[in-house]
């Protein structure tokens, strides 16, 4: 059956009147503002009429639509009957619309119709890093690293809910009272994040990380002011002569952003192997295997770790493993995987600092219940992890590597570390901007014997201070 016949057929059904052309009203006189209180009052009015003829138009769409031939029809043959309906209904409701209002609310409907409702705009805004929703009337996005508001609502808490069962639904996670929160990934690589009543106590909070279509690579974070040319020339070198790699910093620091940019030095003859909890990684090579954890079921089983994951990738030949994120026991089969004969292995953890990785990374240790001497465990962390780079993202939205440290060994039960580079603040401009200058620490790097059997040679002057 055509898709729009059922409408056609209520159409039919219509007085001559309602069927010949009609002009369209005009607005409502409106009351003289006579203080803000009242023009606030009048804005009100309109958005709740307006939201009211959206929702008359959207049951009046899942009425007569035939919704299984949908994807047999364009774009604009679907846009175009969304238009009669409006037409049809705007005479029944106390509102008017301007041309560039009727357009908007078309789109507005199409995409309920057909994508995600108030998400599909903030989706395909490449500007927008991340999408963070706390109950139907607060959507907040970032851009350039700097929280916005928007004007985006969604008409209730159930219109936000049904929105995120359908993004859910194409990944076979589910949310609901007896699982009132969920982690998944979407089609094209963004990660949400979703907490419903009761743990959400004033409505749904939604969180979607966005994943970049280009993956910025090095030079490119370079321009942007993350680092300078020494600085992505040791890293160039370091994932080159494969070096242990952790990149450190805190939540929306760019952690991610980097292990990808310095997965591109990777050799196009090794085999990698990628682990994440939610696949974000996006390697350029050819010869890349990716594994994923898995939530356990609804009656609590079927779940599979990072640890499980890492522990059969052992068994698979990689020259390389990457783990998007290391956060519990997952770590001990890491340091071995470092050990073992993977080197040039990568991962990313959170930490405040480098030397608090190397804590943190004890902490999840003992976390564990695996008992082990700290003499001992901090020489199997001296002999696994080589470079710690860590990033922070700064009070003016932007990114840097704020230190390289390399870990050269242990004396005793301390592990002895050395900063080759380092960003030193100089203060706040006037524009809000954050100033400082990247600067060399004046030591000559552990590895350069290692870089030079790699046919790297580095020069002795980019690890001192020219000032």
């Amino acid at each position: 059956m055509p898709i729009f016949d059922s409408f056609r057929h209520s159409q039919a059904a219509e007085s001559r009147s309602a069927q010949a052309p009609q002009p369209e009203p005009a607005l409502p006189e409106e009351p003289i503002a006579t203080d803000p209180p009242a023009e606030d009052q009048i804005l009100r009015d309109r958005r709740r009429k307006l939201a009211e003829l959206r929702q008359a138009a959207h049951g009046k769409l899942l009425e007569t639509f035939n919704l299984s031939a949908l994807l047999q029809v364009s774009q604009e043959e679907i846009k175009a009957e969304i238009g009669n309906v409006v037409r049809a209904i705007i005479p029944k409701t106390a509102v008017a619309l301007s041309r560039s209002e009727r357009e908007h609310l078309i789109d507005d409907l199409y995409y309920e119709v057909m994508g995600l409702g108030p998400l599909e705009i903030l989706l395909k805004d490449e500007t927008i890093s991340d999408i963070l929703i706390s109950g139907p009337e607060q959507v907040l996005v970032e851009r350039n690293g700097i929280l916005e508001d928007t004007d985006v609502q969604f008409q209730s808490e159930a219109h936000l809910r049904r929105i995120i069962q359908k993004v859910l639904a194409a990944t076979g996670r589910r949310l609901d009272e007896s699982t009132p929160y969920v982690d998944a990934r979407l089609p094209d690589g963004s990660r949400l994040n979703a907490v419903i009543a009761p743990i959400a106590l004033d409505g749904t909070l939604v969180s979607i990380r966005k994943v970049r279509k280009d993956q910025l690579s090095l030079d490119q974070i370079r321009v942007f002011g993350a680092l300078n040319e020494n600085m992505a020339a040791y890293l160039r070198a370091a994932v080159t002569s494969r070096l242990n790699i952790i990149v450190s910093g805190g939540t929306g620091s760019g952690k991610s952003t980097l292990l990808n940019a310095l997965s591109a030095f990777i050799g196009r003859r090794e085999r990698i192997l990628t682990i994440e909890d939610t696949a974000e990684l996006q390697l350029q090579q050819s010869r890349v295997g990716r594994m994923e954890s898995r939530p356990p079921n609804v009656e609590g089983k079927g779940a599979v770790t990072l640890r499980d994951c890492l522990r059969n990738s052992l068994r698979m030949r990689p020259d390389r493993i990457i783990v998007g994120e290391i956060r519990g026991d997952e770590v001990i089969d890491m340091l071995q995987a470092m050990n073992t004969g993977h080197s040039g292995s990568m991962t990313t953890i959170h930490a405040n600092s480098a030397r608090d990785a190397t804590l943190r990374i004890e902490n999840m240790i003992a976390m564990a219940g695996i008992e082990i001497p700290l003499t001992a465990l901090r020489r199997q962390i001296a002999s696994a992890v080589h470079v710690i780079v860590h990033v922070e993202r700064l009070q003016d939205g932007s990114r840097k590597i704020v230190s390289i440290e390399e870990v050269i060994g242990c004396e005793g039960d301390v592990l002895t570390m050395q900063e080759l580079f380092r960003f030193d603040y100089d203060g706040i401009a006037a524009n809000g901007r954050i100033e400082g200058r990247f600067v060399p620490g004046g030591v000559r790097s552990h590895y350069v014997d290692r870089f030079r059997r790699w046919n790297i040679v580095l020069p002795d002057n980019m690890f001192r201070d020219a000032g």
